[in-house]
């Protein structure tokens, strides 16, 4: 008889061990010797693990796999995502883009200049102060969520758009009486 499945993590729960990860190995950095040593060396190992799932996988399978989160995410800390850093941030910008669209403005990908991603955004009036979230609030989620897909780019910078002064046309055909 066969062994039942190991319960799976739930995405709360993955991300509560990964809090508790991150406080372990900051912990264990300050400590020389062999446990740094052994995080170290499971964590290579588990890195050509996952390299050879994608060497296996289909082109299929691969979008899948760079799908989920959780292996997007490892699959970046292990330098093998198979998207380039480009495409995977301005994804991120497009999931933002309806929750900033429904606070009255808008983000959308305008590329990357070197290493530093640029988001154009547009505050909109619309919904008044009652809405929360200013601009400094959704560009540093924008910024957050673009650095946390794209660790390799080293800044997003938001461009924002200004439209150009109007200017009556008979003021540009017509001089002043002097």
């Amino acid at each position: 008889m066969a062994e039942p499945a190991a319960a799976r993590l739930s995405d709360p729960d993955v991300e509560a061990r990964l809090a508790r990860l991150d406080e372990a190995l900051e912990a264990l950095a300050s400590l020389p010797g062999p446990a740094t040593e052994a995080v170290r060396l499971l964590t290579e190992v588990y890195g050509e693990a996952l390299a050879r799932v994608l060497d296996r996988a289909d082109e299929e399978l691969a979008a899948r796999l760079t799908e989920d989160e959780l292996l997007g995410h490892l699959l970046v800390l292990h330098d093998i995502h198979p998207e380039p850093a480009e495409r995977r941030a301005a994804r991120a910008v497009e999931r933002l883009r309806p929750a900033v669209q429904e606070r009255g403005g808008d983000v959308e990908w305008a590329g990357v200049e070197g290493e530093v991603a640029r988001v154009r955004m547009t505050t909109g009036g619309g919904c008044g102060s009652g809405c929360g979230g200013g601009t400094s609030e959704v560009t540093d989620a924008v910024r957050a969520a673009v650095l946390a897909v794209a660790p390799e780019l080293t800044a997003v910078e938001p461009l924002t758009d200004t439209a150009p002064a109007f200017v009556p046309l008979a003021t540009l055909t017509h001089r002043g009486a002097r």
